[in-house]
């Protein structure tokens, strides 16, 4: 009886180890990774005219595919809706959500998803044409609201005019690029999602100056990557990726800079990150120097920020709480130890 019941958890042990390693042995099987990013979504994940992918978002699939590839060419990009992200992802069609998402109870425990940490501190907000006057977002009683479906701003929304005792007309969308249309062609007077998505979608204005962001700020939109319930080895992975980025940043490695610091250098936390003491990247079941190819590939954290979104692109965001914690942000990473 003891054989037959050491044998069945060695089989289940087994049988969880297999389940565990599939995202992984998957994307090195077929030699790209599958990143599920947002349609069309300037600053974030969007293309150029030549139809190339580009953005802050798209940055990240590229860190994860040098990591685990060596290369971070090696991406086949599906872009997702509000709607179909989550369908996609558990379905097995992508390996990883770097696409603007909000981590919640219901998604984490009720959808089965399983959140990586946090890319970016976000939250909801509104954007209204300047003509209409409008100085605060409890001005909206009664307004029309440009909403994009299967997001958490719908449930907040309701929420903000509730408790206010307002009253608004939904005009629901799919997209960023519909919401963006009908609140240019005024079939809403009001589009509302996360301040930085506002801040994009108004970047990509011919007269920015015309529309307003309001001063609320009615949620708290913690965004970052995600990965299906089960695969242990890959959100591993992806978040310890996010986490090198950050830590880079803080330990002063650059995309300039990574391959002379991976030589070596007084400083062990440094040495452990990069390969050159130990070997972290074969905990996670790739090559030492699996940290050197992601920051050589997009930069730091700092970098891809200032680069995508910060203040000196048509987005002009400031870091805010996407400061290292060392200035006040809320960025932070566990040590490489």
């Amino acid at each position: 009886m003891k054989r037959i019941v050491l044998g069945a958890t060695a089989a289940l042990a087994m049988m969880a180890t297999a389940a565990n390693a599939g995202t992984l042995d998957d994307v090195k099987a077929r030699g790209e990774l599958i990143c599920i990013v947002n349609s069309g979504f300037v600053g974030f994940a969007s293309t150029d005219a030549s139809g190339k992918w580009q953005g802050y978002d798209i940055d990240y699939c590229k860190a994860t595919a040098a990591a685990v590839l060596g290369d971070a060419g090696k991406i086949k990009y599906k872009p997702a809706t509000g709607k179909t992200r989550f369908t996609i992802l558990n379905s097995g069609e992508g390996d990883v959500l770097w696409r603007n998402t909000t981590w919640t109870f219901v998604r984490d425990v009720d959808v089965k998803l399983a959140f990586q940490g946090v890319n970016y501190y976000d939250g909801q907000g509104f954007m209204v044409p300047k003509k209409l006057g409008v100085k605060s977002a409890k001005e909206l009683d009664g307004a029309s609201v440009c909403i994009q479906t299967g997001t958490t701003t719908e449930l907040n929304l309701a929420d903000f005019f509730r408790v206010n005792k307002m009253k608004y007309e939904p005009v629901p969308t799919e997209n960023n690029e519909e919401s963006r249309t009908n609140l240019l062609a005024g079939r809403c007077d009001v589009y509302t999602t996360d301040a930085s998505g506002l801040a994009a979608t108004r970047a990509t204005f011919k007269d920015p100056e015309n529309y307003v962001i309001l001063p609320e700020i009615i949620s708290k939109e913690p965004l970052g990557p995600v990965t299906r319930h089960g695969d242990d080895n890959w959100s591993d992975i992806i978040r310890w990726v996010k986490n090198a980025l950050v830590a880079a940043e803080e330990l002063g490695i650059t995309q300039a800079n990574v391959a002379t610091m991976a030589k070596g250098t007084d400083n062990p936390e440094i040495n452990r990150l990069l390969g050159a003491e130990g070997n972290l990247g074969g905990m996670l079941g790739l090559e030492k120097d699996w940290a050197v190819r992601a920051i050589a590939a997009v930069g730091n954290y700092g970098e891809i920020f200032e680069r995508n979104i910060g203040t000196k692109t048509k987005i002009g965001l400031e870091r805010g709480l996407n400061a290292l914690w060392t200035k006040g942000g809320l960025q932070y990473t566990p040590p490489f130890r």
